[in-house]
């Protein structure tokens, strides 16, 4: 959605109050204060929302606290999930991948949450680069069936994180949306389209997992100026992991992230 701006102010609490209803409260004040001002012609706003119950909940009763490994070397108590029930699990290249799909909803979409756990507690990012340079990276580690389960233990988290994204895309060599020869003729419908730009990208995250499911959201605003199984399997998710959210059928991917340490946040 698009915002016409008439004074920064009133623009600014219409754009932060569309998000925050969209977001079921989740994402508050995506702009913050000053981020609008009278150079601003337009903001382009969005936002996503996600809530998603698992089809067999965790066992709250079975939530143990237990060591979290950090990457500096230290440790955190934090609580554990736990399940002696089968789940998907995949294993190979000193990588652990767990699927955890959603109920599914009134239609055919599929959503499931994947936890990838590097076997070394320090491995977390050389399985970020892994991920980011191969492209079928996510494809070729999805477990295809459901494995028995020695140890399972998977920590709760909550995540809420927000930035200005607007240096981070440049570094990464995205230019002519923030320089006067961009032209967003076909993506506004406004007289001055052609002489818009980018002058600042406003970002905010959510994401909180339970024993009941996963509920996450995200807003953007953008404000412009002119292998083969074992019997069973453990999976002990006790030190630093990457998770994503995706639909199945079509490989889109809603959310990604990083837990390094799960009781920031809880």
């Amino acid at each position: 959605m698009y915002f016409s701006l008439l004074q920064p102010a009133g623009a600014t609490r219409q754009v932060n109050s569309w998000v925050e209803e969209i977001t079921s409260g989740l994402i508050k004040d995506i702009l913050p204060e000053g981020s609008v001002d009278n150079t601003t012609k337009l903001v382009l706003g969005n936002a996503l929302y996600f809530k998603g119950a698992w089809p067999e909940k965790f066992d709250a009763s079975k939530t143990k606290d237990d060591i979290f490994y950090l990457l500096d070397g230290s440790s955190v108590q934090t609580p554990f999930m736990s399940t002696a029930k089968k789940q998907y699990i995949s294993s190979s290249n000193n990588l652990k991948v767990l699927k955890l799909p959603y109920q599914q909803g009134g239609d055919n979409r599929q959503f499931s949450m994947y936890i990838l756990l590097p076997e070394a507690r320090d491995g977390l990012w050389s399985l970020v680069k892994r991920l980011s340079s191969e492209p079928e990276f996510i494809e070729s580690h999805i477990p295809s069936e459901k494995v028995e389960v020695g140890q399972f233990k998977l920590p709760k988290f909550k995540i809420s994180f927000g930035f200005e994204a607007s240096n981070f895309l440049q570094g990464l060599g995205l230019q002519l949306p923030f320089s006067p020869g961009a032209d967003f003729s076909e993506m506004v419908d406004c007289q001055v389209a052609q002489n818009l730009y980018i002058s600042t990208i406003q970002h905010k995250s959510f994401v909180e997992v339970n024993e009941e499911g996963t509920e996450a959201a995200a807003a953007t605003a953008v404000g412009m100026t002119f292998q083969s199984m074992p019997l069973r399997t453990d999976f002990v998710a006790d030190h630093p992991f990457l998770f994503l959210i995706r639909e199945d059928d079509t490989g889109v991917v809603l959310f990604v992230g990083h837990v390094v340490n799960p009781i920031l946040s809880l």
